[in-house]
């Protein structure tokens, strides 16, 4: 097992830190403006909710992004735990009737379409960690 001195454990701690919260702040961000814009009618489609699909191609694209460049599942992991932490309560209803994240085409896509989101980038990020970018810089391409 390699040993790790208290710098990189600080490192590596802080950077899974930082995805996290990017991950809080991807839902709150997206948790509000997912239903921001809808072209008009789409033939065969209806209303299309571009910004719940450009929420979920984005949060795919960070998840996929944070596991690759950490080479280990929990980078994606990290983001997404954030995620879901904010905008699982986002989906409740409150006493008042407040809701932040609706029923409708936007809301579902936004919801499911995220959690799907999610779940790909986690299992096509790397699965064994070979040491984050962050710690060992990126291996060159040919070592003689």
């Amino acid at each position: 097992m390699e040993h790790r001195s208290q710098a990189e454990s600080a490192l590596g701690g802080a950077a899974y830190g930082m995805l996290f919260v990017l991950g809080v702040v991807m839902a709150v961000v997206g948790g509000f403006t997912h239903p921001a814009w809808q072209p008009g009618p789409v033939p065969l489609i209806g209303q299309l909710p571009v910004s719940a699909v450009a929420w979920v191609l984005a949060l795919f694209g960070v998840c996929l992004g944070a596991g690759k460049l950490m080479r280990a599942r929990l980078g994606a992991m990290a983001t997404a735990i954030g995620w879901l932490l904010v905008t699982m309560p986002f989906t409740l209803e409150l006493g008042s009737g407040d809701l932040v994240i609706a029923q409708g085409a936007a809301g579902y896509i936004y919801l499911y379409g995220g959690l799907v989101a999610l779940v790909a980038a986690y299992l096509l990020s790397p699965s064994s960690g070979g040491g984050s970018w962050l710690m060992h810089g990126y291996p060159p391409k040919n070592p003689t």
